[in-house]
């Protein structure tokens, strides 16, 4: 979040019982997390592992909790609390603004929009031009729509950020770090019934423009949506996650916070994506990988009962887990394959074994396209 205009810093430090430390003549411009700041920024860290990431970062200002070596141009402000101090400013720059109507009067809204009854259009929101906004939807405070925008009805945008401080030692454990942040959805965008947008903390969370969003999703706080996305149903993206362009999530997909998805991916239904996802590849499951091998991984879980109970059968006892790469008679690949045995035994030999799915009867662990020594697999022979 931008002030309105430069604040000194000497006043913050009175107004949040600083002491402070450096550069006393600095102006603060604005105020932000980490992973969003700008010079002339207050950021605030209260974990150790974290003091040397935040002060060389952009921010100027720095909210900290223990007095260390200040570098040049910066600014500390020692404190016991980061997080209250943090706090404490946003409520002072961003107070809440009650609403007194349904449609402020302070909302800016472009020619050929249409606003369908029972919609809630908060303090400072701008509309583009020519968007539907069905029946039901809520645009909090500071949301920036583009032009050409459909919003179907139910949709909640800018709502607080899902972000709590843990206090173990109170009843009430959790302290909230209030939003200042934004939603903004750029222009030709649709958002699907019943979805949620959570505003950022203090940055923006952002939806590119031309991407496509289905009933029911939710994203998270700071996420940055690429253009040209298509989110189905059911989708859950953390925040601060960052969706490149054009990447594909069909329904039920669930994205952990703080990672990236690479421009063009595509990720099947029911899968979760817990760490970074490279573009351009089709992922499925959970924890998330490339699809074909994971389904082909699934496959097999599936069948380890029959496998277990083929190798017992066969041996009578329990086995290591390398026995379980006796897979199928050279026999039996030949005569299901259509080839002699001689054949086979050179494809062995050259690593040129295909992947075989659905021989009857047949028990498979190892990639066969994998296959480059006949010392890797053993085979058992009639």
């Amino acid at each position: 979040m931008k002030f309105e205009k430069p604040v000194k810093v000497q006043w913050v430090a009175n107004f949040i019982e600083a002491e402070l430390l450096g550069d006393k003549e600095q102006l603060a411009t604005g105020i932000n997390e980490i992973h969003k700041v700008t010079p002339g920024d207050i950021s605030f860290v209260d974990y150790e592992k974290y003091y040397n990431a935040c002060i060389n970062s952009a921010a100027t200002i720095i909210i900290i909790n223990k007095e260390l070596p200040c570098p040049a141009g910066k600014t500390l402000l020692l404190v016991n609390d980061p997080f209250s101090a943090y706090v404490k400013i946003v409520k002072h720059f961003r107070p809440f603004e009650p609403a007194t109507k349904m449609i402020s009067d302070t909302a800016r809204i472009g020619e050929g929009t249409q606003i369908q009854p029972g919609v809630f259009i908060g303090n400072h929101v701008t509309i583009g031009d020519n968007c539907l906004i069905h029946p039901n939807v809520t645009l909090y405070d500071y949301t920036v729509i583009g032009n050409n925008v459909t919003i179907h009805a139910g949709c909640v945008l800018g709502a607080d950020a899902f972000y709590f401080k843990r206090r173990k030692d109170r009843d009430v454990q959790y302290d909230k770090l209030l939003s200042c942040g934004r939603v903004i959805v750029e222009d030709d965008v649709e958002i699907g019934a019943c979805t949620t947008i959570d505003k950022g903390v203090s940055g923006d969370t952002i939806i590119g423009r031309g991407t496509k969003i289905d009933n029911h999703i939710h994203i998270g706080h700071g996420a940055v949506i690429g253009k040209n996305c298509l989110f189905a149903a059911g989708v859950g993206i953390g925040g601060k996650a960052i969706i490149e362009d054009e990447v594909i999530l069909w329904g039920q997909v669930g994205v952990s916070k703080d990672l990236t998805i690479g421009k063009g991916a595509v990720v099947l239904a029911q899968s979760g994506v817990p760490a970074s996802l490279e573009g351009g590849k089709t992922y499925f499951g959970s924890p998330a990988g490339e699809a074909k091998p994971k389904m082909r991984e699934m496959a097999w879980i599936k069948r380890i009962p029959e496998i277990w109970e083929r190798v017992n059968g066969t041996t009578g006892s329990t086995v290591a887990t390398d026995e379980l790469q006796e897979l199928i008679t050279l026999e039996e690949f030949a005569v299901r394959k259509g080839i002699n045995q001689s054949t086979a035994y050179a494809w062995l030999k050259q690593g040129r074994l295909p992947a075989e799915k659905n021989i009857p009867g047949s028990v498979k662990i190892l990639d066969w396209n994998k296959v480059k020594d006949i010392d890797m697999v053993k085979i058992r022979h009639k």
